[in-house]
C-alpha cells in the first residue's frame, strides 16, 4: 500500500545497522550484568523497567534510521517527522532512564569531561538543540542535508547528541549531577515546548510545498540514493517521483508531518512533566511526614 513492495530486503531493513544496534543491546546487558558484578557489585541492579526502556529505545532507533520507517521517511514527509520525533523526543529520555546510574558515573566521572562542563549548562543545551532542530527545517537547509550524505550523517549525529544533552537536564539519571530542582525542570520542559513551536507552526500553516525532497523528482531521487542500492535514477524510469508513493497531497502530507511532530512533543513533555511532578510531590510529602528533631522549635 505504501509502495514498500518495490524495494529490496536490504533497502528496507539495512542489515548492517541492525547488527550494530544488536551489538549495542548485547553490550548493555553485559554492562548491567557481568561487568557490574565485577566492577560495581554494590551498585543497584537494573530494574525490569529499565531493561524494557533501553531495548525499546534501541528498536525504535533502528526502525527510524535503518528499518522501513527510514525508507518511508524519504517517500513521505509525514514519516520523516515520525522519525524525527522518535529519534530526538522519544529515544533520548528512554535511554537516559533505561541505563542505570552506575554506568553513567563510570562513563563521565573522568576529569577529561570537565572540559565540556560549560556545554552542559541548561541554557546552552536547550538553545543548542532547539536551534539545530529549527534550522534543519528551513527548506534550503533541509534539502541540502537530505541530498549530501556526509552532511546528512554528521547533522543527524550532532542533533542526536544535543538532544541527549537537552534531555539530560530533564531526566538526569545521576541524582547528584542534576543541576535543576523539580520546579526548574518543569519550567525547562515548558521552555522547550515554546522554543520548538515556531518550527512546527512554520510547517503546519504553510500553504505550499516547502521541501524539494518531497515535491521535486530530481531532488527526491538524489536523496533516495542514500537508502537504496544501485543507480537511483531507475526510480524515475518506473515512477514519476515521490507523489507516486504519497497517500495524500504534498501540502497535506507536509502539514500532517508538522502536526504529528507537535503532538508527539506535547505527549512526551506531558509524560515527563507528570513524572517530575510525581517525584516532587513525593519528596515534599515525605519531608512533611518526617519528625521534627529540633527541641527548640517554637521557642524564642
Amino acid at each position: 500500500m505504501l509502495g514498500l513492495q518495490y524495494f529490496r530486503f536490504e533497502e528496507l531493513w539495512t542489515p548492517m545497522f541492525l547488527f550494530g544496534m544488536a551489538a549495542i543491546v548485547i553490550l548493555y546487558f553485559y554492562l548491567i550484568g557481568p561487568w557490574r558484578e565485577k566492577h560495581a557489585p554494590a551498585a543497584p541492579a537494573a530494574t525490569a523497567l529499565q531493561k524494557v526502556l533501553f531495548v525499546s529505545a534501541a528498536v525504535l532507533l533502528y526502525m527510524a534510521h535503518g528499518g522501513p520507517l527510514n525508507l518511508l521517511g524519504h517517500l513521505m514527509f509525514t514519516f520523516h517527522m515520525v522519525n524525527m520525533s522518535i529519534s530526538y523526543l522519544i529515544v533520548p529520555p528512554m535511554v537516559l532512564l533505561g541505563v542505570p546510574g552506575f554506568v553513567w558515573r563510570k562513563m563521565f566521572s573522568a576529569a577529561y569531561w570537565k572540559k565540556f562542563r560549560l556545554l552542559m549548562h541548561p541554557i546552552i543545551t536547550i538553545v543548542l538543540f532547539n536551534m539545530l532542530f529549527s534550522i534543519y527545517h528551513v527548506p534550503l537547509v533541509h534539502d541540502y542535508v537530505m541530498t549530501h550524505f556526509t552532511v546528512h550523517r554528521l547533522y543527524y549525529f550532532v542533533l542526536l547528541i544535543t538532544s541527549f544533552m537537552m534531555w539530560w537536564q530533564i531526566a538526569c539519571p545521576v541524582p547528584e549531577w542534576n543541576k535543576l530542582t523539580d520546579l526548574k525542570r518543569m519550567a525547562y520542559v515548558f521552555a522547550n515546548g515554546i522554543l520548538l513551536t515556531p518550527a512546527c507552526a512554520l510547517i503546519i500553516f504553510a500553504s505550499k510545498s516547502m521541501y524539494g525532497t518531497y515535491s521535486d523528482p530530481n531532488v527526491w531521487v538524489t536523496a533516495m540514493g542514500y537508502c537504496i542500492s544501485g543507480d537511483p535514477s531507475r526510480l524515475l524510469q518506473s515512477f514519476n517521483g515521490p507523489q507516486f508513493f504519497n497517500l495524500m497531497d504534498v501540502v497535506e502530507d507536509q502539514q500532517l508531518g508538522g502536526i504529528i511532530m507537535k503532538l508527539v512533543q506535547e505527549l512526551m513533555y506531558g509524560i515527563i512533566l507528570a513524572y517530575i511532578f510525581k517525584q516532587w510531590f513525593k519528596k515534599e510529602h515525605t519531608e512533611d511526614e518526617l519528625p521534627n528533631t529540633n527541641p527548640n522549635t517554637g521557642t524564642v
